[in-house]
């Protein structure tokens, strides 16, 4: 199968303008995104909405597309870059552009979960430890995946699922291993194509989690594990934490 990796990366964010391209340890974020990416993908595209990224990725060699800037959501960026960028691509992967410490590790895994041709999406989640608080468990930003026997995907959700009947909630993590979603996701381009046409699911309104959208529509989400912890940039406090983390390497 062909892949392709595509970075959607915007310029404004409430909580971190300009995001993309802060300088994190000499380079500017999204170079770190965009370098993880190639070290697993031939092809890699920085879908974006601001010229000013679009240099910068040209400038270090990257590839960038401009896309709209009245895209809901990095899903349907993707897809347009997708488009735009003539891929004859079997697999489109969606890689976060404020992830610089996503691993070839977890990149190769969700390859690998195309093995299965009936894999619509692919995605990944890293099990909770069993000493983690319930305070941190049940952190809604943090949403939680239950799957089948086949490790397909059951559900989505910013609850605690499942809910440990009869056991006290300092206990649930200790008595069952709760699976945390990583926000990586593949595609099959026909069901990319399909999932960006739908309209919104009740079931995805109410969890707020696009993924709801297309489990409701029948489409099979095959899950992979990682143990890899990585370090998201949303603020410009988390920008000093993986300066700091980065700095530990040496």
């Amino acid at each position: 199968m062909k892949f392709i990796a595509i970075i959607p990366a915007r310029y404004a964010s409430t909580r971190f303008p300009a995001k993309p391209l802060a300088i994190l340890r000499g380079k500017p974020v999204i170079q770190r995104v965009y370098e993880q990416a190639t070290a697993v993908f031939d092809s890699v595209v920085v879908a974006t909405d601001d010229e000013r990224i679009l240099n910068v990725v040209q400038e270090f060699g990257g590839r960038a597309v401009m896309t709209r800037t009245d895209h809901k959501s990095g899903t349907d960026r993707c897809f347009e870059a997708f488009r735009k960028s003539g891929s004859d691509a079997d697999v489109i992967v969606n890689i976060q552009g404020d992830e610089p410490f996503i691993q070839p590790s977890q990149l190769q895994t969700i390859k690998e979960l195309f093995n299965d041709p009936a894999t619509d999406i692919a995605t990944l989640v890293k099990p909770f430890a069993p000493d983690t608080p319930f305070e941190k468990l049940s952190n809604p930003n943090s949403p939680k995946v239950v799957v089948d026997d086949n490790w397909n995907a059951l559900y989505f959700s910013r609850s605690v699922i499942p809910y440990l009947r009869g056991v006290d909630e300092s206990e649930w993590a200790s008595r069952h291993t709760y699976l945390k979603h990583i926000g990586l996701y593949a595609f099959k381009a026909d069901v990319l194509a399909r999932i960006t046409a739908m309209p919104q699911a009740p079931l995805e309104k109410a969890e707020s989690l696009e993924q709801l959208r297309w489990l409701s529509a029948g489409l099979r989400i095959k899950v992979g594990t990682t143990d890899v912890e990585t370090i998201g940039i949303d603020t410009p406090q988390d920008l000093a934490a993986a300066e700091a983390f980065l700095n530990n390497q040496k």
